[in-house]
């Protein structure tokens, strides 16, 4: 996607969530795995309230999605998986087509494995942005250096919050409201 296509701020109708492999396996041995699974369970509540598209994913063999995601209910199907970066699935590239989006809000572990090579696909197509407080590592340095690479590459290194109040763009909306009880 060229510099001149890219808007300035994320808009609910040109994006959707990207939900990456937190399933409970994986995320028992995640370094601050509470944040990871706090801020990845607002931003899928958040996605409910405003009607942000997910999609979810699972790699094999590493059991069910956190639970506390799937009580969400986002109706996002789980699209299975055995590549590392979810491009190399036929079904999730599929459902983006479907989706006819141009910016992708990446969340998930590993940030250095799955995530990353995610959003470096994703970076000739999309407007990419990792959320950095969504996303683990098992070890910390990993979950640093890939926020750096990810920053050089032209993905976009945002938070939580940030992506919540970017998405809202006004308070005195019903969808702010409910919001609020996500960021108080």
């Amino acid at each position: 996607m060229s510099d001149q296509n890219r808007p300035r701020l994320i808009e609910v109708d040109d994006s959707a969530l990207i939900m990456i492999d937190l399933q409970e396996k994986l995320w028992a041995v995640m370094a601050e795995k509470e944040r990871v699974r706090d801020n990845a369970v607002r931003l899928a509540k958040f996605a409910q309230i405003v009607k942000l598209p997910v999609v979810l994913t699972e790699q094999e063999n590493l059991g069910s999605t956190l639970s506390e995601i799937d009580a969400e209910g986002t109706g996002a199907p789980k699209i299975g998986k055995i590549c590392f970066d979810c491009f190399g699935e036929p079904a999730f590239v599929n459902r983006l087509e479907s989706l006819r989006r141009r910016v992708l809000i990446l969340a998930g572990i590993e940030a250095h494995i799955c995530v990353l090579q995610t959003a470096l696909s994703a970076l000739d197509k999309y407007q990419v942005h990792v959320v950095a407080d969504a996303c683990g590592s098992r070890g910390p340095h990993n979950h640093e250096l890939a926020l750096d690479r990810l920053r050089q590459s032209g993905a976009v290194i945002t938070t939580t919050e940030t992506v919540i109040y970017e998405l809202l763009r006004r308070a005195g909306t019903p969808e702010f409201r409910a919001a609020l009880k996500l960021v108080k």
